[in-house]
C-alpha cells in the first residue's frame, strides 16, 4: 500500500508542477484544435470529411503531447538533480518510472479527446466502434510516452530531446498511414512503416472509425503491447546505465 501511496504522490506532484499549468493546459487544447482545423480546411470536402481525418488528428495529438511533455519533465528534473532525490523513494525503480510517465499518458489521452469532442460537435460519429477506439487511444498514449521517455533519457537538455523527437515524430505522420494508406507509399518506404509503432495504432483507429483494419485487431494490440514493453525496458536500462551507475 505504501508503494502505491508513493506512486500517487509522485503522479500528483507532476500533475501540479507540469501538466496542470495554464500554458500546458492551453497548449493541450489549442494544438489538437489547430491540427483539426488545418486538415478540415485542407480537405475542402465539408463536414463529411471529419470522420476521415479524425484518426490521424487523434494520433498526432497524442504523439506530440506525450513526447513533448516527457522531454520537459524527465530532462528538466535530471538536469536540476531532483530526479536523484526521487531515487531515494522506498519504491521499486520500475514503479517510480511508471509514476513519472503516468502523467504524460493521461495528458495524451486528454489531448485525444479534444478532436473527438470537436468532431462530435460537427458531425455524427455513430459509426465509431468505441470499444476499439478507446484501447487504441490508450495504447498509442502509452507507446508514445515510453518512446518520449527513451528519447529524453538519451540526452541532457530539453531542446535536445525536442529536436531528437522530431526525427521520429514527423516521419511517422507520413509513414504510418494516418492520412493515406501505406500501400500508396513508394515501395522502398513501405517496410519502414511497419517498424514504427504508430502504424499499428493508426490501423486500430482507422478500423474503429471506418470499420476496416489493414491488419488483424489482435495483431495490432499485440505489436503495440510489445512496443510498450520494449521501449519501457530499454529506457530503464538506459537510465540505470547513464544516470544511476
Amino acid at each position: 500500500m505504501k508503494r502505491w501511496i508513493a506512486y500517487w504522490n509522485i503522479l500528483a506532484k507532476d500533475m501540479r508542477t507540469y501538466y496542470l499549468k495554464p500554458p500546458n493546459v492551453s497548449w493541450g487544447l489549442i494544438f489538437p484544435l489547430a491540427w483539426t482545423g488545418m486538415f478540415f480546411i485542407r480537405s475542402g470536402s465539408g463536414l463529411e470529411s471529419v470522420p476521415q481525418i479524425l484518426p490521424g488528428v487523434v494520433a498526432i495529438s497524442i504523439l506530440f503531447g506525450t513526447t513533448s511533455m516527457l522531454a520537459v519533465t524527465v530532462t528538466f528534473e535530471k538536469k536540476n538533480r531532483s530526479f536523484e532525490r526521487l531515487l531515494l523513494a522506498p519504491i521499486p525503480f520500475e514503479l517510480l518510472m511508471l509514476a513519472k510517465t503516468s502523467g504524460a499518458i493521461l495528458f495524451g489521452i486528454v489531448n485525444a479527446m479534444v478532436p473527438v469532442a470537436m468532431a462530435l460537435f460537427l458531425t455524427d460519429l455513430a459509426q465509431v466502434n468505441w470499444w476499439v477506439f478507446a484501447p487504441a487511444v490508450i495504447l498509442i498514449a502509452v507507446t508514445s510516452t515510453f518512446m518520449g521517455l527513451f528519447i529524453a533519457v538519451a540526452v541532457s537538455e530539453v531542446f535536445e530531446a525536442q529536436t531528437f523527437s522530431n526525427f521520429f515524430r514527423f516521419p511517422m505522420i507520413f509513414l504510418c498511414g494516418l492520412f493515406f494508406p501505406i500501400e500508396k507509399l513508394p515501395v522502398v518506404l513501405q517496410p519502414f512503416s511497419y517498424v514504427l509503432p504508430l502504424t499499428y495504432g493508426a490501423d486500430l483507429l482507422h478500423g474503429s472509425v471506418h470499420g476496416s483494419h489493414a491488419m488483424p485487431f489482435l495483431f495490432d494490440l499485440l505489436i503495440l503491447s510489445v512496443f510498450c514493453a520494449g521501449l519501457f525496458m530499454a529506457s530503464l536500462c538506459n537510465i540505470r546505465k547513464r544516470w544511476i551507475a
